[in-house]
């Protein structure tokens, strides 16, 4: 009965309780939790900004090692690192045969009804169910995984940081190292510098980005910035972005701009902060009702301006996972430093207190 910090209705703490868990079925397994980043998804299902069935175990950016199998699941052995990768992607249907496994439409319906594959979940309390977020559940000390999503991962990688890569690092580098088309030479801007905004900057960096230009309101975020590679910073708080962008670029704008945040009028503002010929990224998560404005000749035929929405890093995970490891191996891809503080499990409303503040690129539960 592993105890877990679950989301039973919007706009409320969390609440820490013991809940039962069900054994993994065919194709799924049993993963003891050693870790879990808190992420700004999982903080906007407790503020209602994204719906999701409730009740449900938050979390979703997570690593551990495997302690049970479900009948015929190949691949996989009890003491296994893994990984958890919360859009599950099989690897067989249209998309991910058309190289879009993010898109997979096996895993995809997973983050609407909450529950695992065949739709069920396997938390429960006083035998009614209680929900996985993202197929995942990683806000608490177990959970169970489809094995299509989990990546295993080799047992000298640290868990807390292998947990990052699982969705901040993925998003973040993905955004800049499979969604967009960054050139050697080309320059770069990041609006919105958090743990993805972060990642973003540094898969720009090793893209090969000449100039990388970070954006936010907070000196702390330009200053990490700084650390995973931006050349030059703006506080939007303190100065007009746009007018800085366009005399940092010759007045033309970025050859990428990428809007990490979710709000309109930043996404205007990327839109505003990108070249002609160039592409706008965006990665940051919006509410529903947001909406873009772009007038269709001048501002995106006369300006052959190409406009692209980025989910999870359009990454395939069972590439990009070990991909990245050995970007962080060589040097080039920073982890430990995205680390901003480490907590128990009863301490994840805390960790949401200090999301609200902006100064933390993540906080990162650490199972026993």
């Amino acid at each position: 009965m592993p105890r877990a910090a679950v989301c039973t209705e919007p706009n409320r703490p969390l609440e820490l309780m013991d809940v039962d868990l069900a054994p993994p079925k065919a194709g799924e397994i049993g993963v003891r939790l050693k870790a879990s980043g808190v992420c700004h998804s999982d903080f906007s299902v407790r503020n209602g900004t994204l719906r999701n069935r409730l009740p449900v175990v938050l979390g979703h950016e997570g690593a551990g090692i495997v302690e049970s199998l479900g009948e015929g699941v190949e691949g996989f052995e009890i003491g296994d690192h893994v990984v958890v990768s919360w859009v599950p992607q099989c690897g067989d249907c249209f998309f991910c045969r058309r190289g879009q496994p993010e898109l997979c439409e096996i895993g995809t319906p997973c983050l609407g009804h909450g529950g695992l594959l065949d739709g069920t979940s396997r938390f429960s309390m006083d035998d009614q169910p209680v929900y996985h977020f993202a197929a995942s559940g990683t806000f608490s000390e177990s959970t169970v995984l489809p094995t299509i999503g989990a990546v295993k991962v080799p047992n000298d990688v640290p868990l807390e940081m292998a947990a990052l890569i699982g969705c901040g690092v993925l998003t973040g580098a993905g955004a800049a190292l499979n969604t967009a088309h960054i050139s050697p030479g080309d320059t770069v801007v990041v609006i919105g510098c958090g743990g993805v905004g972060l990642n973003v900057v540094q898969g720009a960096r090793i893209a090969g980005a000449e100039r990388i230009i970070a954006i936010d309101r907070l000196d702390g975020k330009l200053e990490m910035a700084r650390v995973f590679g931006a050349t030059d910073v703006i506080n939007a708080a303190e100065t007009p972005a746009r007018d800085v962008v366009k005399e940092l670029t010759g007045k033309r704008g970025a050859d990428v701009a990428f809007e990490v945040i979710g709000l309109e009028d930043t996404i205007q503002d990327a839109v505003a902060m990108t070249r002609r010929g160039g592409q706008t990224i965006l990665v940051g998560v919006p509410r529903e009702d947001a909406m873009l404005k772009i007038p269709a000749f001048f501002g995106l035929v006369l300006k052959e301006l190409t406009v692209k929405g980025c989910w999870y890093g359009s990454s395939n995970v069972q590439r990009d996972v070990p991909r990245l490891i050995e970007f962080w191996r060589q040097g080039q891809l920073l982890l430990e430093p995205l680390i901003s503080r480490t907590i128990e499990l009863d301490q994840v409303n805390d960790a949401f207190d200090a999301m609200e503040t902006g100064e933390l690129a993540r906080s990162v539960i650490k199972f026993a």
